[in-house]
């Protein structure tokens, strides 16, 4: 099979925009695809602005922060992805919605062996991938936030994925992208998420129920239990509407009470209040 140099990102958020600043970054010709202009342009100061940091800390310089963009080309059609080797699907977390772009990238795609790749926290892979007609090709490939920064990806093969694509994913993710690869069964929340999710979940019961304040139950864990973040605070980062659909994927998959989005989740999700993304969730984030 030839290598990996080809790449695209669908969906321009903030997952999508990180996932193709690593393409970038590592060379790659890396197309992003965003249907809306607006959250199109929005993607393009995102990643201006971290190859930016990058730079200022000495993590990228000057030229690699120029070629990075050399190798970025922005489209709001699916068309302007026909050509790629690999498609990694970002849109938001909802699998209607996945299923869907899946299916439209399916059809698009010239090469037979072209793989797509969905980068779902919790939704099982084998039940996007049936969406497809290429559903050896299918697998999940999910990285973390901030994706640039963030060394793991969990590599999730569905029960259609074949072996060969499987193995040439893998290569491709630890070689080209320099990344730490762990593998999971599909199974909803895979490894990390299945084991943070009810973290989170316990921590914003904890404060629902009155027993601390955000700032203190975040600060009983960082300085009590080595923790690099907080547990309300990751929420914020991760995206409180992201945490509850995970949450939801795992209730709807295991029926365990502790997958159960609490109230006060749901109820900050239809305010808006979603976190980092939106300037305030349980804590606030100005100038965001």
């Amino acid at each position: 099979m030839n290598e990996i140099r080809r790449v695209a990102v669908v969906g321009a958020g903030q997952m999508g925009s990180g996932i193709a600043e690593v393409f970038a970054r590592a060379g790659l010709d890396t197309v992003v695809c965003e249907r809306d202009t607006t959250a199109l342009r929005a993607a393009r100061a995102r990643i201006d602005r971290s190859l930016h940091r990058a730079a200022v800390r000495g993590r990228i310089d000057e030229h690699r922060r120029a070629e990075a963009w050399a190798h970025l080309l922005f489209a709001d059609d699916l068309e302007a992805v026909a050509d790629r080797q690999l498609v990694v699907e970002a849109v938001v977390e909802d699998e209607g919605v996945k299923t869907e772009v899946l299916s439209r990238l399916d059809k698009v795609l010239a090469a037979e062996d072209a793989v797509l790749a969905t980068n779902t926290s919790a939704v099982p892979v084998t039940r996007l991938g049936i969406a497809t007609t290429r559903a050896t090709h299918v697998l999940g490939l999910h990285f973390f936030n901030p994706a640039p920064v963030m060394p793991l990806v969990e590599l999730v093969p569905s029960l259609h994925t074949a072996p060969a694509v499987l193995q040439r994913v893998e290569a491709f993710t630890t070689g080209a992208l320099g990344k730490h690869v762990i593998r999971s069964r599909d199974r909803a929340g895979f490894v990390v998420n299945a084991l943070l999710v009810p973290y989170l979940l316990s921590a914003i019961r904890m404060a629902e129920a009155g027993h601390a304040g955000p700032e203190d139950i975040d600060t009983g864990m960082v300085h009590g239990c080595a923790h690099p973040m907080g547990p309300l605070r990751l929420a914020d980062l991760i995206g409180l509407d992201t945490v509850e659909a995970i949450a939801r994927s795992l209730y709807e998959e295991y029926k365990e009470p502790l997958f159960a989005p609490p109230p006060l989740l749901s109820r900050m999700v239809e305010a808006g209040l979603l976190g980092r993304k939106t300037g305030r969730g349980f804590h606030s984030h100005p100038g965001v």
